[in-house]
């Protein structure tokens, strides 16, 4: 299953565990990612993403609909999900 967040594009990073004798193995970060679903009035329509909780409280500030277009204003969306 993918972790990468519908909307934003947050996927995970990568970094090192860093012990008390400071030997250094790697180890990924991952986005604290949700699966959500969303009703869109503009649309009528309710729609599944697996989005970050950051994307989630901008969401909830601006609307989904809002949000979409924004970031399509910016050419950063990659949300090409069907609605369920």
């Amino acid at each position: 299953m993918s972790k990468v967040c519908d909307l934003t594009g947050k996927r995970p990073i990568t970094g090192n565990h860093v012990s008390h004798s400071n030997r250094k193995t790697k180890r990924r970060f991952y986005p604290n990612l949700q699966t959500k679903r969303f009703f869109m009035p503009e649309t009528g329509e309710w729609v599944t993403l697996k989005v970050s909780t950051s994307a989630i409280r901008t969401i909830n500030k601006l609307g989904l609909y809002a949000y979409i277009k924004k970031l399509e204003k910016k050419g950063e969306i990659v949300f090409h999900s069907e609605a369920k």
